[in-house]
């Protein structure tokens, strides 16, 4: 190790210590008076996984969906918190997240303490989840942009086509649109058809959840959201929005609230430890693309699942006999079908072992979904996109882009299919034969597998697979997913089939751990969030895609469902 990599691991030791004693001191001994309200920031999209620290309870960490979720279902029955105010930040992305927060805000609002929601200037998901509440709030300068659901994807072909580049895709299924990113300018009537009824499904999700929030009926939302966005006084006039206030008047404008002000970090957000001899859950996260080899997240927080990583967690938790049953958590669009079908051997094995239940987060499609179908039970939200289950494959030729550049090339091979994978041209026939062969055998599998973990038969699965994407509720509706919910949901059943008396508080097993104090000085402030602007999350999907070129092997087959912007 160099002299320098050694000064620069013991700086960043002595950081972390002195970070260490000032959150220490800081959060040391913080009481928790009667009559408080807490307050609380719901920013998505949320880690699932977070940074998963050794210093957790000590550093300020970023919570996770988890953290926030049982922070609101402790408040709900701590006699010291009598109300909570809820500040709704969400940046574009998906809707199973929002949907998760949203339940576990209308469940604290049953318990009969209020709940209040202040917006500076609210999106139609700001929205979403502040019409959850008791009264809405908006500061007197904001906007409320309520003006439905529209969903954005981007399309490379014109920009290949200028470089030179081809795109020799080949794909299983008239709905596997992943290819389509690369290969077309526009949708196909079939992505378009796929799209509409995605987006019809959300938006009906939003106006209802509005229409019960607010005490309105359907038609009433669907006229208020075509009369969108609106100014203050129009959010006012319109029964969306119950006052006008700045934030440091929302005592005044919710005088049934608690006067003690309480912050999360104040509360502690990462929630309170289980009796030590609680019965165990593993909770497995699935989360990123899935490849083969070990996991890794990138500098701009993008995960990647690999094959090695998850088999060893899978290994653990089956053969600790304290865990009663596992819970494997997916946030995945897929990837590799070869890591795939890593995973979903081992899966198989850990169900003969103990009850194994599925819980379903934004996305859990294609190679998501493949992992998903050993579960005994599925739970999905109604917005998780998943379903996906095709088959794409193929190639960038680059000839043409070299050709500009005055680049030449010339190849030697023995074997008929020895130049298959060749960026310098496109397959030929034979190659294309050859490859649809096989990809016909990786998607054929794929339905047998869903088939038999549905209790269903190959022909019925072929009929709404396709490469189609489904929301989770209208997965349900066809069968793939056996229940609606969050995680707590999920935890709920694993508990139910492990036979764990109901009432019972158990202990999470969580996978992955906590990083070691090693890996804290190697990487001591984690990955950065990304951006969640449009311009930002346009560069990050063509960087994921480009990224994506060097992850699987050249010819892989993958399970991949398109990057799509929610708005």
């Amino acid at each position: 190790m160099s002299r320098f990599v050694k000064l620069l691991s013991l700086v960043a030791f002595g950081a972390i210590v002195v970070a260490v004693a000032y959150f220490a001191f800081v959060r040391r001994g913080t009481p928790i008076e009667t009559n408080s309200t807490l307050y609380l920031r719901l920013e998505t999209p949320l880690s699932e996984t977070g940074g998963a620290s050794v210093l957790s309870p000590f550093l300020p960490d970023r919570p996770t969906l988890r953290d926030v979720v049982a922070t609101l279902d402790r408040a709900r029955t701590d006699p010291r918190v009598k109300g909570v105010v809820i500040t709704p930040v969400t940046g574009s992305g998906l809707w199973g997240q929002l949907q998760e927060l949203r339940a576990a805000v209308v469940s604290f609002r049953k318990s009969g303490k209020p709940v209040t929601a202040y917006l500076e200037s609210g999106s139609a998901s700001d929205y979403y989840l502040a019409s959850a509440a008791n009264r809405v709030l908006l500061m007197p300068g904001g906007s409320l942009d309520l003006s439905g659901v529209a969903t954005y994807e981007l399309f490379f072909r014109g920009a290949l086509d200028k470089f030179g580049i081809v795109p020799d895709m080949l794909h299983i299924g008239d709905y596997k649109t992943y290819s389509n990113t690369f290969t077309e300018k526009g949708m196909t009537a079939a992505h378009r058809e796929m799209d509409a009824s995605l987006n019809r499904d959300t938006y009906n999700e939003l106006v209802h959840a509005i229409a019960e929030g607010r005490g309105k009926t359907d038609a009433e939302i669907r006229t208020s959201i075509d009369g969108g966005p609106y100014l203050g006084a129009g959010a006012v006039a319109a029964g969306l929005v119950d006052a006008l206030a700045y934030e440091d008047q929302i005592d005044d404008a919710a005088p049934v609230l608690g006067t003690r002000r309480l912050t999360s970090d104040d509360y502690g957000i990462h929630g309170e430890s289980a009796p030590f001899r609680a019965p165990k859950i593993a909770v497995l996260y699935a989360v990123g693309e899935i490849a083969s080899g070990a996991s890794s997240t990138s500098a701009t927080g993008n995960n990647v699942l690999g094959s090695d990583t998850f088999v060893q967690w899978i290994r653990s938790a089956r053969a600790d006999t304290a865990v009663r049953a596992i819970v494997v958590r997916i946030d995945s669009p897929g990837g590799s079908a070869i890591a795939s079908e890593v995973i979903w051997r081992e899966l198989m094995l850990a169900r003969d072992v103990k009850p194994l239940v599925v819980s379903m987060g934004d996305v859990a499609a294609s190679g998501g979904y493949y992992i998903a179908a050993p579960a005994h039970a599925i739970v999905a939200q109604p917005g998780t996109l998943t379903g996906s289950i095709g088959v794409v494959t193929g190639k960038f030729v680059v000839a043409g882009a070299l050709e500009k550049l005055g680049i030449t090339t010339s190849v030697v091979t023995d074997g008929a299919m020895a130049a298959m994978n060749s960026p310098f041209r496109e397959f030929t026939p034979a190659e294309r034969t050859k490859i649809d062969t096989q990809m016909h055998a990786t998607y054929t599998d794929f339905v047998a597998k869903v088939a038999q973990a549905r209790g269903s038969t190959p022909a019925k699965i072929d009929a709404i697979a396709q490469g189609r994407v489904w929301t989770g509720r209208q997965a349900k509706d066809l069968g793939l997913v056996d229940a609606l919910g969050g995680l707590t949901d999920a935890i709920a059943l694993a508990k139910s089939r492990a036979k764990v008396p109901t009432g019972t508080a158990v202990s999470l097993v969580v996978y992955p751990g906590r990083r070691s104090l090693l890996d804290v000085v190697a990487n001591p402030f984690g990955a950065s969030a990304s951006d969640s602007g449009t311009t930002m999350a346009v560069f990050n999907q063509a960087s994921a895609m480009l990224a994506q070129l060097r992850r699987y092997r050249p010819g892989e087959p993958l399970m991949l469902m398109p990057n799509v912007f929610v708005k």
